[in-house]
């Protein structure tokens, strides 16, 4: 077992496991005294704000080879939950096939906090940026709870509502994206498929989000919408899908009555959580507005290809 370190009366020991299952038994021996750290960068903003009382002790999650890096699983990308952001950002594999995901992890804070923050702790925030783009990649997470691996769909997990408290044994190792998914950049036999990621803040860049959208799908030779996956989220609200616009947009014409569908349906569906910065209702009209927008362009881009 693991040795703490800095164990003086102002300072929380530190400990340093070996590997996920050395983690969780600290975690389970320790209880509601200790947390699961690895980038910190949200913890350490949460400390100073007294959002949140400064733990006892501190698991390191830094040394657990097991959670980091990104490859093939398989059908599966499997990118380890210590990845960081800027990783994550960089890697050239998954840049091609999850261009939304490189694209979230490129609006989140600012660069010397991507080097840090890691992609795990940006999902168990359970509010992250990364996470939009993660639902309409249909992402899957794998815990270890306790003794024991388990994996479920990212929307479940969302749907079903984190478990937030201190005394969670779950450890999340990895996030799994399904490689069938991911856009096909070398052909379209399916049709021309369509992806969009956007993150709105109150000024340009490194601010926290007000509405963050994700959106994919594909427009096949018949010009029909197939596959749409539309997921949005933002400050404070917990992100979700939203499979009635998916539904009724299957099969659809691609055409402005699918735009304004889409406007419409997210309008009624998405409740946003407001803050001190921005009402509800701007969050709901701003997510609605963006996502029909970039719908459009979708459709606009097809258009202009076939005049072509």
């Amino acid at each position: 077992m693991s040795e703490a370190t800095g164990t003086s009366a102002s300072t929380p020991a530190v400990w340093h496991p070996r590997d996920a299952g050395e983690a969780c038994r600290l975690k389970e021996r320790l209880g509601s005294g200790a947390v699961y750290v690895a980038g910190g960068t949200l913890l350490r903003t949460q400390w100073e704000a007294a959002a949140r009382p400064e733990p006892r002790h501190l698991i390191d999650l830094s040394g657990v080879q097991e959670m980091r890096g990104i490859g093939t699983e398989g059908e599966e990308l499997a990118i380890g939950a210590l990845t960081t952001l800027a990783a994550c950002r960089r890697d050239p594999l998954l840049r091609a096939r999850f261009p939304l995901l490189a694209e979230a992890a490129r609006a989140i804070a600012a660069p010397s906090v991507r080097n840090l923050a890691t992609l795990g702790g940006n999902i168990v925030s359970a509010v992250g940026d990364s996470l939009p783009a993660l639902l309409v990649c249909d992402a899957r997470l794998v815990w270890r709870d306790g003794r024991a691996e388990r994996t479920e769909e990212a929307a479940d997990w969302l749907e079903q509502g984190p478990d937030g408290t201190e005394d969670s044994v779950r450890l999340l190792l990895q996030v799994r994206l399904p490689l069938d998914a991911a856009a096909d950049e070398g052909g379209e036999a399916d049709g021309r498929p369509f992806g969009f990621y956007a993150k709105i803040g109150r000024r340009e860049a490194f601010v926290p989000s007000l509405v963050t959208t994700a959106l994919t799908g594909r427009i096949d030779r018949d010009g029909r919408l197939r596959g749409v996956r539309l997921a949005a989220g933002g400050g404070k609200t917990v992100p979700r899908r939203f499979p009635l616009p998916e539904a009724l947009l299957e099969g659809a014409p691609a055409d402005d009555d699918a735009v304004r569908l889409l406007h419409r349906l997210l309008l009624e569906q998405y409740e946003p959580a407001p803050d001190p910065f921005a009402s509800a209702e701007y969050r709901k009209r701003t997510a609605a507005n963006v996502a029909a927008s970039h719908l459009w362009q979708a459709i606009r881009a097809g258009g202009r290809r076939k005049e072509g």
